[in-house]
């Protein structure tokens, strides 16, 4: 039986149940029907909100950058130690990641991307330059306040994605129920230092 919600929340309805069908079936396999099906409503309702499976899979991305990145941008106070700032940066896109309902969307892009290289190029400009541009913006103050060493951006932004990528592959791809792991804040931490390590203007002398 379809499931009543006000119409403003029908978009998030929507994405949510895409979401589980991308995850389930990926996205070539999926079909409108069934993300219709999941969420409760008829096809014609689905394309009220989102013209193809490809505008559904964008809304997730953007409520990925809208809501993750977002808050993350939001960690960046010009008047605190951008040393701290970046310690609370990674801990938090750790635990976020670690998440399976954020670290889907994720995963179905890469998944598809050699199939679907405009969703990549999509993905890239609304979430990774959005992330560079955070980042860059954090050393730069991270600079001017004499914590940081001035680094090529680029190197740093694939330093500060590896480990959040492999992690995510982890904990989600790559995973051993005999060996699931440290928690998020341990792992969070530990990337975060060997970040600050190599930024720390001493030679790289422990913060």
């Amino acid at each position: 039986m379809p499931r009543t919600r006000r119409p403003e929340a029908r978009p998030d309805q929507i994405l949510d149940a895409a979401l589980a069908v991308f995850s389930e079936q990926g996205f070539a396999g999926a079909r409108v029907e069934d993300i219709a099906k999941r969420a409760g409503l008829s096809k014609g309702a689905i394309y009220l909100y989102f013209e193809s499976k490809d505008a559904m899979l964008k809304g997730l991305v953007r409520r990925l950058a809208d809501g993750v990145v977002g808050a993350a941008e939001g960690l960046v106070d010009p008047n605190r130690d951008a040393s701290v700032t970046l310690r609370s940066l990674v801990a938090f896109m750790v635990v976020q990641i670690s998440n399976p309902q954020v670290s889907a969307a994720p995963r179905i892009v890469i998944a598809e991307a050699q199939r679907f290289p405009e969703l990549a190029a999509f993905y890239r400009e609304t979430v990774i330059a959005r992330g560079h541009r955070l980042l860059t913006r954090l050393i730069d103050l991270g600079v001017s306040q004499g914590v940081f060493r001035d680094v090529d951006r680029e190197v740093l932004l694939r330093t500060c994605i590896g480990p959040l990528l492999a992690h995510m592959l982890l904990t989600s791809v790559f995973i051993d129920p005999q060996n699931p792991g440290p928690p998020p804040e341990v792992i969070g931490a530990g990337i975060a230092d060997m970040i600050l390590n190599g930024l720390n203007p001493n030679n790289g002398a422990l913060l």
